[in-house]
């Protein structure tokens, strides 16, 4: 027989239920607003017409992204930043949390206060500019990767899902068949670290993919962009330059601005598909990985 909820437990799911709808409304209904503005006319745009679905559906905004070079090789830059600094940023993250969270590590106490210093103060911007500077990093792709290849936020998450993940019994069942340290890494350890691993390519893809403020302060090459910093020109500079306005017909000045004001929307909708696309594929392992990790 199926047990009834009290009337108490019913009405909290109720109320449980529509604020998390109204949450779940609060962030999709501008990523829809984004998407159907993309697809829109300007002058649908402008007038404030699009409310929900496209108006005056057209794609021009991303047949102009797709046919300029300075755009795609933003994306095509961004992909790579995204890439490298995940897998650099994983590695060295097992490297250094994987021993952390032995108990038989000499001075482990001090190194991971040593790890933690990070969090309590920073440099600041002139000096890492001048380590950069002085590594030679400038105007090259690791000057983007390395820097911030690895953040202690995902230190502690991978150690603590090593030290409630990894038992002292398989350690000590290792060891007695013979096995040294690195082999019960490699061929222990390891093979059990998917999810957390998963946790950390996402973390620092999305944060390599989002990431612009220190492209703007190491670059000033623009074939080495990222897609963000191009998203950010168009989107707090875009305008027709007034050096061109002179050499145009008020018509196609209009029609070039009003380009502009959809490619904002355009970009933005191209920005957030890599990361829709990467998720699904680590969900799974993401939550466990997040989940069992942040326990302590």
């Amino acid at each position: 027989m199926r047990i009834r909820e009290p009337r108490i437990d019913r009405g909290f799911h109720v109320i449980n239920y529509c604020i998390l709808a109204l949450f779940a409304l609060s962030v999709v209904y501008p990523l829809v607003y984004v998407v159907s503005s993309s697809l829109s006319s300007a002058e649908a745009i402008s007038t404030g017409a699009v409310k929900l679905f496209p108006v005056g559906f057209n794609v021009d905004a991303y047949q102009t992204i797709f046919a300029a070079p300075p755009l795609l090789r933003g994306m095509a830059n961004s992909i790579f930043y995204a890439v490298a600094g995940a897998v650099i940023g994983t590695v060295l993250t097992v490297l250094c949390a994987y021993p952390l969270s032995r108990p038989d590590l000499p001075g482990r106490r001090w190194l991971t206060f040593f790890v933690l210093i990070p969090t309590l103060f920073s440099a600041g911007i002139i000096p890492n500019y001048i380590v950069v500077q002085q590594l030679g990093l400038l105007n090259t792709v690791w000057a983007i990767v390395l820097p911030g290849a690895m953040a202690v936020f995902n230190v502690i998450i991978t150690r603590t899902f090593y030290q409630l993940n990894i038992p002292g019994e398989l350690l000590e069942a290792a060891k007695i068949d013979g096995a040294s340290d690195a082999q019960f890494f490699l061929r222990v350890a390891l093979p059990l670290s998917k999810p957390i691993i998963a946790v950390n390519l996402l973390f620092y893809a999305v944060g390599q993919w989002n990431g612009w403020f220190s492209a703007m302060l190491y670059l000033t090459d623009q074939n080495l962009y990222p897609l963000q910093l191009v998203l950010r020109e168009v989107l707090t500079l875009a305008s027709v330059s007034p050096t061109d306005m002179g050499s145009m017909s008020a018509a196609e000045f209009a029609r070039r601005q009003d380009l502009f004001d959809k490619l904002r929307y355009a970009l933005i909708v191209v920005a957030m598909i890599p990361p829709l696309i990467a998720y699904p594929f680590v969900q799974r392992h993401f939550v466990k990985g997040a989940l069992i990790g942040s326990l302590k």
